[in-house]
């Protein structure tokens, strides 16, 4: 009895692992959010989809637990990584709650997430050390997020920012930018990007942290806020990693 926790990656199929094209192959049932089956079409012949709406992640997990207790192989599909603030975690929980761990093997298969192909599109801002910080309360109280956010913006961490604003949280974004102004210069190099790999509705812009705030950003958006060693170079953010730059001798 088989489930896998797959990764999308960013949505276009050019960024879908080929360990992830497999495994949902080999997969008798596949469940997800209602917008990432939309993403697989050509991968879903002959099988049974199971999808749901937004936060029902609970409902769908134990679908698929249920499935693969039947003798079925399943994958639950995620955008990104599902082991990053996906459903991975949360498969191994319930199958933990429902005492199945000895009849139910769960295997995660990676993708890529949102930060890596935010920073991708950016240039390479996560050169060196970086932490990945979501701006969502749903699941995570403000105040552990402070937390946080001051201690990655002390650290001098490249600070990666899921969920950075929504409607119901307008002001949530411009206050970590707040937090790290504390720690940062407010010309510190700062980028993001919308829709990272998924053809014309992506966009990108590279800015300063002080110009951050007024920003357009949403929940489809990756933050990347640069350290003290993050500059532009060809239009691009690029974090140093430390190597030492030597003169090239054209002679």
């Amino acid at each position: 009895m088989k489930i896998y926790a797959v990764g999308l990656g960013p949505g276009d199929m050019a960024y879908l692992a080929p360990g992830a094209k497999e495994a949902i192959k080999r997969s008798d049932v596949v469940v997800g959010y209602t917008s990432y089956i939309k993403l697989i079409p050509d991968l879903l012949a002959g099988k049974e989809a199971i999808s749901t709406g937004m936060r029902s992640e609970a409902k769908r997990c134990q679908a698929a637990i249920d499935e693969a207790l039947q003798g079925k192989v399943v994958s639950v599909v995620c955008s990104g990584d599902a082991g990053v603030y996906g459903m991975a975690g949360l498969l191994f929980e319930l199958v933990e709650a429902r005492h199945v761990e000895a009849e139910v093997e769960i295997e995660v298969v990676p993708g890529i997430t949102a930060a890596t192909a935010a920073a991708a599109v950016l240039g390479s801002p996560l050169t060196n050390d970086f932490a990945v910080i979501s701006l969502s309360d749903l699941l995570t109280p403000w105040e552990v997020i402070e937390k946080r956010l001051n201690a990655a913006a002390l650290s001098d961490m490249v600070v990666c920012l899921y969920n950075p604003q929504s409607s119901k949280r307008s002001d949530y974004l411009s206050r970590a930018v707040q937090i790290v102004m504390q720690y940062r210069e407010a010309s510190t190099v700062c980028g993001y990007v919308r829709n990272a790999f998924r053809g014309e509705s992506q966009s990108e812009r590279v800015c300063t942290l002080e110009a951050l705030p007024d920003e357009p950003v949403d929940m489809l958006t990756t933050v990347i806020i640069g350290n003290s060693d993050t500059r532009v170079i060809a239009g691009k953010m690029v974090t140093a990693r430390g190597y030492r730059i030597t003169d090239i001798d054209e002679g």
